[in-house]
């Protein structure tokens, strides 16, 4: 099966900030998703309101502590994420050696609701 094409950079923000049809934006969003890149794609999920695709990046973010990952999806979702999601995501991503993202997780703890905002 052939690759999906993604858009190049420039083209990428014009299709961001256009008004898609639902069809065409998970269209892409599957594009960027099969190449790995799932921060890109949280953009194109928002627009078809993908919120079981979402929820599902969110679940990916933190079982690999990807805390950037998780702030787009949170911010898609129109949600915060609490205490015990960033606890989650610190565990993962020293786990894993991102101890950036590790360190981005206990700073954004200090902060969190008790519980999940939102989503």
């Amino acid at each position: 099966m052939a690759r999906r094409r993604i858009p190049d950079p420039l083209e990428r923000r014009t299709l961001v900030e256009a008004d898609l049809a639902p069809e065409r934006a998970l269209a892409i969003a599957e594009a960027y998703l099969d190449q790995g890149r799932d921060v890109e794609a949280v953009a194109f999920l928002e627009k078809t309101r993908a919120r079981d695709r979402l929820l599902e990046l969110q679940r990916r973010a933190i079982e690999s502590g990807d805390a950037f990952l998780l702030q787009e999806v949170a911010r898609a979702l129109g949600s915060e994420p609490g205490r015990a999601t960033w606890e989650s995501l610190a565990r993962a991503a020293e786990a894993a050696g991102k101890e950036l993202y590790a360190e981005e997780a206990r700073r954004r703890l200090a902060h969190a609701p008790t519980e999940d905002q939102g989503a």
